[in-house]
Order: C-alpha cells, then structure tokens, then sequence
C-alpha cells in the first residue's frame, strides 16, 4: 500500500486496468487489489550502442558506420503505451536514418561530414522518437571504416600529405635558415666595417695627437734653444763689456791694443771663408791699436752717457 518513489525514477499507476497517473519521487499510496505499479521507468539519460552497419554513399562504396545514442525518456506514458520496445525502436530507426542520409552522399563527404551526419541524425530521430515519449540528446558517429582497397588508397594518400607537408617544413626551415646565416652575415659585416671604421678614426686621432704633441715638443724645444741662445748672447755681450769696462779701467797701451788686434785677426783667419787685406805698412798696425782703444773709450763714454 505504502510506495517510495527513488529520485530520478517515475511509477506509472494503472487502476483496473487503465492508466490512472504516474508518480515521481517521494512517498505514495496505492489501493490494494484495484491500483498497481504498471510500469517503473528510469528518468535518466540512457545510451544505446548499436554494432556497425554497412551502408552505400552515393558512389557505391559500402562503409561500415559505428553510432551511440543518448537518450532520456521525456513521457512516462507514452513510452509505456505507444512502444513495444523502445530500444529496438530507436536501432532501427538510426538504421534507415543512416542509410537514406549517407545514400545523397558521396565516400569523401561522408568522411569528412561526421557534424553534419550527428545533427542529421538528432533532428529526424526526434521526429520520430517524440511520439514515444522519448526524447534524442545527442547521436555521435563513433567510426567510418570505408572498403579495404579504398582504405589502403586513403592511407597512401594520407602518407603522401604528410610527406608533403614534412618536404614543406624542411623548405621553409632551410628558407628559414638561409634568411638567419645570410641576415647574420650582413650583421656580421656591418660591424666589421663599424668596427674597422671606428678603428681608423682612432688611428687618426691618435696619428693627429702624435704630430700635435711632437710639433709642441719641437716648438718647446726651439723656444728652449732660442731662449739658451738669447741668455747666452746676453752673458756673451755682458762679459764683453766687463771685459771693455776693464780694460779701459786698467788703460792699456798702445803695444797690448795691437797685440790684441793681431789676436782678433788671428781668430777671423781661422774661417777659411774669410779674407784678410793686410796694408803694406805694418805700422799701421799700431795705428789701428790706437783706433781700437779710442772706440772703446768712445764706447764707453757712450754707455756712461
């Protein structure tokens, strides 16, 4: 009398007979003797795996097709009292749905169709399985296996794509490779020349440098020399002159000028450039002595004055 519905499950109740209601999850109570439990139906959704079958495309080729459908049962009524067997119902139903589909197709558009089959498939079952208060989630083509021969030709055709492809990626990689050894050869280039440019404008400025530090040191040098020669010109000419001071301070004779005279000319006689003119009279020489005293003791009055 006292019934417990689980959760996801549903009672259909017939009483004398006739379907009188259905029940869902919770607790019931039945009339003895006049109502019973006609049916228990499971609310969950159910998967029916079906074997391979053959089916001609379009271009003659036989191809076995592997298909799964999801269901779930959406009127506890109807799947009781409008189907016999719901399952049966349903495999035969993918059975004739496949093969007028794959029928308007050809071999290459069935292999590569798999979506468009699955929601083919969905859509005509619903159609159809509503009535029995059944409800298609979802069809999926688990495998396509085309005729040996054609399965040998598409595995060698596939072969050759990936071969293909494999030929493709090794061109580009080379064309890849080619473009990285010549863009780095041109780098490699490019700064060789920056590197030998830089190289010369450091010799040059460092050529440049040598010249200015050794035409710097030559003119220091010649100022060095020029300022020795100036400094001794100066003491050559202050000796001179301390040497005339004393000599007209001590008043030489005549005889001593003379000497000193023949000295000089002696000394002018070394150069071999020089010529001397010697007077025919002798006596003049102390002639010039007297001269020469007499400049210098103009010489100094000079210098006095």
């Amino acid at each position: 009398m006292i019934h417990i519905v689980p959760q996801a499950s549903v009672y259909v109740i017939e009483r004398l007979g006739v379907f009188r209601t259905t029940w869902y999850a919770g607790l019931h109570f039945r009339i003895p003797f006049i109502e019973k439990v006609s049916r228990r139906i499971s609310l969950k959704e159910q998967v029916a795996d079906f074997p391979p079958q053959n089916v001609i495309t379009k271009d003659n080729c036989i191809v076995q097709i592997d298909s799964v459908v999801f269901f779930h049962v959406e009127d506890p009524e109807k799947f009781t009292y409008k189907i016999m067997e719901p399952i049966e119902g349903i495999a035969n139903l993918v059975s004739t749905t496949l093969r007028s589909y794959i029928g308007n197709l050809t071999l290459e558009d069935t292999m590569t169709s798999r979506e468009e089959i699955n929601q083919h498939m969905k859509t005509t079952l619903n159609e159809s399985t509503s009535k029995w208060g059944i409800s298609i989630n979802k069809v999926e083509i688990l495998d396509i296996i085309p005729p040996r021969d054609v399965s040998e030709s598409m595995e060698k055709q596939i072969k050759a794509e990936r071969e293909k492809r494999a030929s493709i990626l090794n061109a580009e990689a080379t064309k890849q490779s080619a473009i990285l050894i010549s863009e780095g050869e041109k780098e490699a280039k490019i700064l060789k020349a920056q590197a030998e440019k830089e190289a010369a404008i450091l010799n040059a400025q460092a050529e440049k440098e040598a010249k200015l530090l050794k035409a710097q040191a030559e003119k220091d040098a010649k100022i060095l020399e020029a300022e020795g020669e100036f400094e001794a010109i100066l003491k050559i000419q202050e000796a001179t002159a301390r040497g005339i001071e004393e000599i007209n301070s001590s008043n030489p004779s005549n005889e001593y000028l003379a000497l000193q005279q023949i000295e000089a000319l002696k000394q002018i006689g070394i150069n071999k450039s020089t010529k001397i003119i010697i007077p025919s009279n002798l006596q003049s020489i102390s002639t010039l002595g007297t001269v020469f005293k007499e400049s210098i003791t103009d010489t100094n009055t000079e210098e006095d004055y």
